[in-house]
């Protein structure tokens, strides 16, 4: 890869501080906005020519990268978070964690997968795996007995057995696939055991304890405990490598704000300045 070293990149303008400015161009058009930002870091023609062959490198690695990559990240590449499948199966993946009970689960599994449209993925990777997976979530005859109609005409089976997902076999198998993904996206299922995975693969994480925003105060309040005793682990775990010891280089937590106001809204001001501010 081409490196930078040589480069030179001239500091940028100071940035303002003008917090009501800041709030009047969350609505800009996004290229005027990369246009005014790229004005405020002038890059020479070399540097910019360095730039664009950094970015050309980035790029073909990835690309080569996606032959040699394992089934799970091929799985990820083809149901995507782009895509409605990818969407749904994400949502699966972060309630499935947290729900014990199969009945509710089973319900949950049935209007996830059967509302996205899986045919729409048959065929398309190169990894086999990928594509089994498809199948086993359209559910074909490979994992329910179905007659020869139903092989001819998959996308009108699965609305036929969309409804009964709830079959031990098939929540398994949608299980697993969800549970792929789970490993890919949720780190652990207590912050203790979060902290013990990024450690031993030597990540530098800020964790997201996948809450929900609140409804009412009481949801409020439980999750702040639920914050505060992550936020008390994360500042007790003491990471084996010293670059990441600290509260400006070891992990963190991101705490979402809506989490701990039941009315986290603009036309509730002062409300959230009383109940929000004094919580963070």
């Amino acid at each position: 890869m081409r490196p930078l070293m040589n480069a030179h990149v001239s500091p940028p303008a100071p940035l303002t501080q003008d917090w009501d400015a800041l709030d009047h161009g969350k609505y800009a058009d996004e290229g005027e906005v990369v246009r005014g930002l790229l004005a405020r870091v002038p890059l020479t023609p070399a540097e910019r020519e360095a730039v664009v062959a950094q970015a050309i490198d980035l790029v073909e690695l990835a690309r080569k990268t996606q032959k040699t990559e394992g089934v799970v990240e091929s799985f990820l590449q083809e149901f995507s978070l782009g895509t409605r499948e990818g969407l749904a199966l994400m949502c699966l993946a972060e309630a499935l964690l947290r729900i014990p009970d199969e009945d509710t689960r089973d319900k949950l599994i049935a209007e996830k997968i059967g509302s996205a449209d899986w045919a729409s993925h048959l065929g398309q990777s190169e990894n086999l795996f990928v594509n089994a997976s498809t199948w086993g979530l359209m559910l074909t005859g490979k994992l329910v007995d179905v007659d020869e109609d139903a092989r001819r005409d998959l996308p009108g089976f699965l609305r036929r057995v969309a409804g009964r997902l709830g079959e031990p076999v098939i929540r398994q198998a949608v299980a697993a696939a969800v549970r792929m993904m789970g490993e890919q996206f949720v780190v652990g299922r207590t912050i203790q055991g979060a902290l013990k995975r990024a450690n031993r693969e030597r990540w530098l994480c800020s964790f997201d304890m996948l809450g929900e925003g609140a409804r009412t105060v009481a949801d409020a309040e439980r999750y702040e405990t639920i914050y505060a005793k992550a936020i008390h682990g994360v500042g007790k775990a003491i990471p084996e490598r010293k670059e990441m010891q600290g509260p400006m280089t070891g992990h963190g937590v991101s705490v979402k704000l809506s989490a701990l106001s039941p009315r986290y809204e603009a036309t509730q001001e002062a409300r959230v300045w009383a109940e929000l501010y004094p919580r963070v």
